[in-house]
């Protein structure tokens, strides 16, 4: 008896038959097929400007560097010494320093923190600046008869110690991590190409790759700080590029204190050297760098550029030939992660003049676990598409304090139920910069959040006075574009 065409019997034989047979006429409808599930999403941290401070018990330095990385979770962890505050304060001081770093117990704090928020990340990111500010004068202050051989040795254990730290939290996440403008051998925005620091940080930063990885990226990083390195499973054809874009700063010197403006070319080569191989192997990318490219929005109004007078804003980096590069790249690049700031900000890089919507990539810009500038400390937990590579969201955690006593950790703000968009994308990162850009007095609820997120410790009122500024910043990366966007009249 078919199903379809039931005879004309009793009504409750009726009503059993018919019952019986509704499975059937559900899965029997022509055309219906099952919803595709979504791709599997995979949480990964991201976290940058760590920024940690091994000289707040100046006691301790000494015991620090004569003992194996190894043993420097016992000493940073034993109480504190007597004149412990007298002395850092002093350090402070005389360092000129404008505020005080991470120190151990702050470091233990948020590395738990990020366990008890992500216990299942599959991989990290530390887009920079991994040791404290005003390094070499401390170190100088504490350790006056020491070398500049015993200087390296000592910031390279410090590099590791973070490292190590990071990877004994997530021991079976991989941990990628990019040198900032501090992390250096010899001094700020300094550093060798080919030299012997890069030479002696390598094996903390790429040995734990993959093997068949491992050699090519450790001689990549010996040469300049680069390396390129596949992204863990369920990821599939998907690598993260990281570079060392210190060499590309205006600020950048040799250790000898020499200009050397081939080595930002060598650099770049490099990097679309793996773009190239990445577009030919079908492959997708994120980067990774410290400093951003583009323009400091914070400097330029500091400054008082007259930018509709003629004057050329200010820049993170010497040039825009890297946010060039990257634009090429669009069909490539998924996602850029920089940092530098230590504010939570957006960015979309694209051409000017614009020649297409597929040159455009996303650039994400970490807030800092160091609070020097007056910020609470915090990381971001990132939703990524494991097939596609694309971040589909991000959750900002954000400490209720400084110090790491007593601290509780929670989240700031979600981006998506921010925003309602459903992915950090070039075209959702251009729809919230327009429209951000529209509202020139920033009173639309999406200018309120990101002038609220912007900074932990909510400064939206200092980001106001000059907020026209800083949105032509996010998606402007050259000098002509950010006049077209500031002066739109000017001729």
């Amino acid at each position: 008896m078919a199903c379809t065409s039931l005879p004309s019997l009793k009504r409750i034989l009726a009503g059993i038959l018919l019952a019986s047979c509704t499975p059937l006429l559900t899965a029997a409808k022509p055309g219906a097929h099952a919803a595709p599930a979504p791709p599997p999403s995979v949480t990964a941290l991201l976290v940058s400007d760590v920024h940690f401070e091994p000289f707040w018990d100046p006691a301790k330095v000494p015991q620090l560097a004569a003992a194996p990385v190894s043993g420097w979770k016992a000493i940073l962890a034993a109480p504190a010494s007597l004149d412990q505050a007298e002395r850092f304060a002093a350090l402070q001081q005389s360092c000129k320093v404008r505020g005080e770093d991470t120190d151990y117990t702050l470091l233990a704090s948020s590395l738990a923190a990020m366990r008890a928020h992500a216990p299942r990340a599959r991989f990290l990111t530390i887009s920079g600046d991994l040791i404290a500010h005003a390094f070499p004068c401390k170190w100088a202050a504490v350790m006056p008869n020491a070398t500049p051989q015993q200087y390296e040795a000592f910031v390279v254990k410090t590099l590791e110690f973070v490292l190590a730290e990071f990877r004994s939290e997530f021991p079976a996440a991989p941990v990628y991590a990019a040198l900032g403008n501090n992390d250096s051998g010899c001094a700020d925005y300094r550093i060798d190409a080919n030299g012997s620091f890069l030479a002696a940080s390598a094996a903390a930063f790429t040995g734990k790759l993959a093997p068949v990885e491992r050699k090519a990226a450790e001689a990549d990083f010996a040469a300049q700080g680069n390396f390129s390195a596949s992204f863990p499973a369920p990821f599939r054809h998907t690598r993260l590029v990281i570079i060392d874009d210190l060499f590309m700063s205006s600020k950048y010197q040799t250790c000898g204190g020499k200009a050397a403006p081939d080595a930002a070319e060598t650099q770049l080569a490099w990097l679309r050297g793996e773009l190239d191989k990445a577009r030919a192997n079908h492959e997708k990318i994120w980067v990774m760098g410290h400093i951003p490219p583009g323009i400091d929005p914070y400097s330029t109004a500091r400054r008082m550029q007259n930018i509709c007078g003629g004057k050329d804003p200010e820049f993170f980096l010497s040039s825009d030939k890297l946010a060039n590069t990257l634009a090429g790249y669009g069909d490539v690049i998924r996602l850029a992660i920089f940092a530098h700031t230590h504010m939570d900000e957006m960015r979309l890089i694209e051409p000017f003049p614009l020649k297409g919507k597929a040159d455009s990539v996303a650039l994400k810009m970490v807030p800092s676990i160091s609070p020097i500038d007056g910020n609470n400390p915090s990381f971001t937990i990132a939703s990524v598409d494991s097939t596609t590579a694309t971040l589909r969201d991000y959750r900002v955690i954000a400490a209720s304090n400084q110090t790491g006593i007593d601290t509780k950790w929670a989240e700031e703000y979600d981006y998506a139920r921010t925003y309602h968009k459903p992915a950090y994308s070039p075209a959702a990162v251009e729809q919230l910069a327009d429209a951000f850009q529209a509202d020139p007095d920033a009173k639309s609820l999406a200018s309120e959040s990101y002038l609220k997120n912007y900074f932990v410790s909510d400064q939206s009122q200092a980001l106001k006075l000059f907020w026209p500024q800083y949105t032509c910043a996010l998606t402007n990366f050259t000098a002509d574009a950010y006049h077209a966007c500031r002066c739109p009249t000017t001729k």
